[in-house]
């Protein structure tokens, strides 16, 4: 119940704070750029932390790193709610994402740590499960909430929740032992906050070519170090040895290939959904209610699965269903119902209920460490989703430009306008004719760009297909023929 709590407060977060934006951008009066830095400021310190909280909860106890992650991360939201400018609001939501980097890792490696082998996967199952019903009731509430009592409600009701778990987390939670007596390794955080910092921003921030390349380059030269003080340090604070472990390295791989799918995927649907299929908000919201539902009432019986059947033919199962869901999902075109999305939305929450918990559940198996291992496994998801978006939709942009012009070509569209639309093609499925154009001539564009994004979007879920393929691929050649409940009962931290 705690670590569901605790979670639930990072991924309600990550699912209500987008409603607030437009109503956050009013009220204190900045730019469209301003306000997406709302986001990028909590995700820029959750990626980069990540491993640093995993670290602190093996080397000072679960509990308390899981606790100080959430009085942190509810003190932070009280403080967005109560921020009269922008500079403070960012302020205090990058003090959220340091929360966040403290819980998250903490909330799963709970779980790991105070169930046996037997109960493990289920309790994984019930995490994951609830964990996707708040996602799904996030925006639900948020939309509630910025409409009836403006964007500051949204982060009011995270205080009463973070202090409501901190108090169940004292009362019913014991101390666990440190995992690791070994000294923190304060230069290999630094490094590795830095090499995942520099990479979050350089993917993230709109900035020219040069400074986007510039950034990247001293990610890697960051995360290069990082690696070489790991391998030479005598205790390191993310033990390289983890990956010589193919069950460990394999199911991480697997966690960034299969979130970078699903995140591309259901980033660019709603556009679909709104912009080319004319569906409001609310309408395109409740598209995703049934995989939300699927993984919130199935993830607990699929925990389960990991103890009765061979771990590798699960994994492998799971990511093919999904990458069929991405293929159903590519298939609607032009004013399609909501129905004819339907079949791609269940099908991937299918797959993604009989992946998630089981691979949860052998990441968090195959390493004694389990608040590090908790980190690895979250920042590969998160640094997956960032990933997909800042590459998809670059592709996204070429491939609809390219689309774009062969249609206009078609349709005879004069090469002055053509031009001054494919200039605006990163805009996607948002990109209009300009307001003076003939009415008969605004349809025939409109049909091209509505007709290029649908096109667009069946490549970009072909391409999360072969990727969510890929990541089952790997638990087939990577994940040993091993029996779970055995190997772990001796490891289990009481």
């Amino acid at each position: 119940m705690t670590s569901i709590l605790g979670s639930s407060l990072a991924f309600i977060e990550g699912s209500v704070v987008n409603l607030a934006l437009p109503a956050i951008q009013s009220d204190l009066g900045t730019t469209s750029t301003g306000v997406q830095w709302v986001v990028n400021a909590y995700l820029l310190v959750l990626v980069a932390f990540m491993l640093i909280g995993g670290a602190l909860g093996d080397r000072y106890g679960l509990r308390r790193v899981f606790t100080l992650g959430t009085a942190i991360f509810g003190a932070a939201a009280l403080g967005c709610a109560l921020a009269p400018s922008l500079p403070l609001l960012l302020a205090a939501r990058l003090a959220q994402g340091l929360g966040g980097a403290l819980l998250v890792p903490a909330s799963l490696a709970l779980i790991s740590a105070h169930f046996g082998a037997r109960e493990r996967g289920r309790a994984i199952g019930t995490w994951a499960g609830a964990s996707a019903l708040t996602t799904a009731i996030g925006p639900v509430l948020g939309g509630w909430l910025v409409d009836r009592w403006g964007w500051p409600a949204v982060f009011l009701m995270m205080p009463p929740l973070a202090l409501l778990t901190v108090a169940i987390a004292a009362w019913r939670v014991p101390v666990s032992p440190a995992a690791t007596e070994r000294r923190l390794d304060y230069l290999g955080g630094a490094l590795t906050a830095a090499a995942l910092g520099l990479l979050v921003f350089g993917l993230v921030n709109p900035a020219t070519p040069s400074q986007q390349v510039t950034l990247l380059l001293l990610a890697l030269l960051f995360g290069g170090a990082f690696l070489w003080r790991e391998s030479h340090f005598e205790a390191p604070m993310l033990p390289l040895e983890l990956f010589r472990s193919r069950t460990f390295a394999g199911a991480n791989l697997m966690t960034l290939l299969l979130y970078f799918a699903l995140t591309g995927a259901l980033y660019f649907l709603p556009f679909n959904l709104i912009q080319v299929q004319g569906y409001t908000a609310a309408q395109a919201g409740a598209a995703f209610l049934p995989f939300a539902a699927i993984m919130g009432f199935g993830s607990t019986f699929a925990g389960d699965l990991i103890r009765r059947f061979d771990p590798r033919v699960i994994l492998t199962i799971g990511p093919m269903i999904t990458a069929c869901g991405f293929v159903a999902l590519g298939v609607p075109g032009i004013g399609a119902s909501l129905a004819k999305f339907l079949p791609g939305v269940v099908i991937i929450g299918i797959g993604m209920t009989v992946s998630v918990a089981p691979l949860t559940t052998v990441v968090m198996s195959s390493a004694a460490e389990r608040g590090i291992a908790s980190a690895v496994n979250n920042t590969a998801a998160r640094l997956g989703g960032v990933l997909a978006i800042a590459v998809l939709t670059a592709f996204a942009v070429r491939v609809f430009a390219d689309t774009l012009a062969d249609r206009m070509e078609n349709a005879r569209v004069p090469a002055a306008l053509a031009e001054q639309l494919l200039a605006g093609a990163a805009r996607l499925a948002g990109l209009a004719p300009p307001p003076a154009t003939p009415p008969a001539l605004a349809t025939v564009v409109g049909d091209a760009i509505a007709r290029s994004y649908v096109e667009t979007f069946r490549v970009l879920a072909g391409l999360c297909a072969v990727l969510a393929a890929v990541s089952g691929l790997i638990a087939w050649f990577s994940l040993a023929k091993t029996d779970l409940s055995a190997r772990t009962d001796a490891s289990t931290v009481r």
